[in-house]
């Protein structure tokens, strides 16, 4: 029995050095060491031995297992210090570079309209997201009980029943024009970009939340005249000389008189009218409420809709799909 023993140590030491991967090492553990295992088979035949050899063999079995465990542990280290849990890497292979990332395509647009305006001696004013009543509405000539101060309307956040306390995201951009007001004395001549909230349906053109660029120039003499030949050249520098755009008589409490920015874009495979946004010149209770003098001061304002825009430029006929996140999609701008 005991030279048995020592037979088995030595073959299963010598299958052990062959053991050149984790995956051979956990299978000779397995078929060994195991509950299972030949160790445990073998010590198991000490009960037929003589009684008067049982205490030497015994001894011996143990020094069988103790030895094959330690050899075991010595092995696995030995493995792992060669780096042998995964695939050899060779470093002096060049390596597989990462894609490039790029920009999403509303980001894209975003900075393409900033330059555009920036030509135009626009600078770029921010704004919270999260407003209160005076900025959203009050400011903007727009008053209590108002269809657009409606709950159904609006991402109100908290605050008791009606008035000035309530909070709510914001609808507009034009919020930072009343902002910017405040902070700034005329002449200001500021574009606002960012991200507005309403609670739309949502279709191939709408969608509750989606972004804005809103102009505002204050100055003496600003007439209508000003703001048409800027969103015409607008137009033109960004789409192209080709760009088709109208302005429709509309109204805004916000502006008087008000227009409607359309420009022509193809929606699933059909040209079509498309609202960019609206516009118009500062209505002078805009300017009281921020402590400009509409009989000193006038001013025109815009919002337009940046996912639109971006849709124009770059034929995106569905809204939804720019906030899908669908990375074939996207890597197509």
């Amino acid at each position: 029995m005991l030279a048995e023993a020592t037979k088995f140590e030595d073959e299963c030491l010598a299958e052990l050095s062959r053991a050149a991967d984790p995956a051979a090492l956990e299978a000779w553990r397995t078929r060994v060491l195991g509950g299972s295992g030949s160790l445990k088979s073998l010590m198991g035949r000490l009960r037929d031995v003589p009684k008067a050899e049982k205490p030497a063999v015994g001894q011996h079995l143990n020094g069988v297992k103790t030895r094959l465990e330690e050899a075991f542990e010595a092995r696995r280290a030995e493995l792992a210090s060669r780096g042998a849990s995964g695939p050899a890497i060779d470093i002096t292979e060049p390596g597989t570079p990462p894609p490039d990332g790029r920009r999403h395509v509303l980001t894209r647009t975003i900075d393409e309209i900033t330059e555009v305006f920036g030509r135009m001696g626009f600078t770029v004013a921010e704004g919270p997201e999260v407003e209160d009543e005076w900025h959203n509405f009050t400011a903007l000539n727009i008053p209590d009980g108002h269809p657009a101060r409606d709950p159904t309307d609006n991402f109100y956040m908290g605050g008791e029943g009606a008035g000035e306390g309530r909070r709510l995201l914001r609808t507009q951009t034009s919020t930072v024009q009343i902002r910017a007001l405040e902070k700034q004395r005329p002449p200001i001549k500021i574009i606002a970009c960012g991200r507005v909230y309403r609670p739309d349906t949502h279709d191939a053109t709408h969608f509750s939340m989606f972004h804005q660029v809103e102009g505002l120039c204050v100055d003496r003499g600003v007439t209508m005249v000003d703001l048409k030949s800027t969103l015409f050249h607008f137009a033109r520098a960004y789409f192209g000389e080709e760009a088709e755009v109208r302005m429709r008589p509309s109204f805004f409490p916000f502006t008087e008189p008000s227009a409607e920015v359309d420009m022509k874009m193809k929606v699933k495979g059909e040209w079509k009218w498309v609202e960019l946004g609206g516009c118009g010149m500062v209505d002078p209770n805009v300017l009281k409420a921020v402590g400009v003098d509409p009989e000193e001061w006038t001013g025109f304002a815009f919002g337009l809709g940046i996912e639109r825009i971006a849709m124009r430029r770059y034929g995106i006929s569905d809204i939804r799909w720019l906030f899908e996140n669908d990375a074939r999609f996207l890597r197509q701008f």
